[in-house]
């Protein structure tokens, strides 16, 4: 069971902080420290070679993808027409996990009401007070994962940053050290 649990959580392996994060995280409540760290060393090699085939299908898929204005996978989660793991919602924004998540903690806010900001580059002075929004739920959502003293937000804009859905959405990342340059 540990092996499984490990190789579906690949991220945490190489944090530092994977064994605080892991020890608050309900699925590893039966597991002990020495048991969950000796699962998570023979995984390391998977990790780097899974995370270069996830950057280059991203980098596919961002320039498949194209911004036509029509509905995203993101109104069928709005409408809660396809299930997501919601950790925040109020009547204009709402966050929840992304579902190839980047590090422990990545969580994707969008804007309940698109209004033609399919991207950051499409941004006008309208957009003013929800582009606040999103950014003051990114506080609250880093607040509510623990990850308050150290996290990044992150807007992809256009197929170069690899965006893939053209509906604007920040990633809230966190939960280990994290790099820079980013890209």
């Amino acid at each position: 069971m540990a092996a499984a649990l490990a190789s579906s959580l690949s991220l945490l392996r190489t944090s530092r902080l994977a064994l605080p994060y892991a020890t608050r995280c309900n699925a590893f409540s039966r597991l002990s420290l020495g048991s969950l760290a000796a699962s998570f060393a023979p995984l390391r090699p998977q990790r780097f070679v899974r995370h270069i085939t996830a950057s280059s299908n991203e980098e596919a898929a961002a320039k498949a993808a194209v911004d036509t204005g029509g509905p995203t996978i993101f109104d069928k989660i709005i409408a809660k027409e396809i299930p997501s793991d919601i950790v925040y919602e109020d009547d204009k924004v709402l966050a929840f996990r992304d579902i190839n998540p980047q590090a422990p903690v990545h969580i994707l806010i969008i804007p309940k009401l698109r209004d033609g900001l399919t991207q950051l580059s499409k941004a006008e002075a309208r957009h003013g007070e929800i582009l606040g929004q999103l950014l003051y739920a990114s506080k609250i959502v880093a607040e509510k994962e623990g990850i308050a003293e150290g996290f990044r937000v992150v807007i992809n804009n256009g197929p170069d940053a690899c965006q893939s859905v053209y509906h604007l959405h920040l990633h809230v990342i966190g939960g280990r050290q994290l790099k820079w340059p980013p890209g």
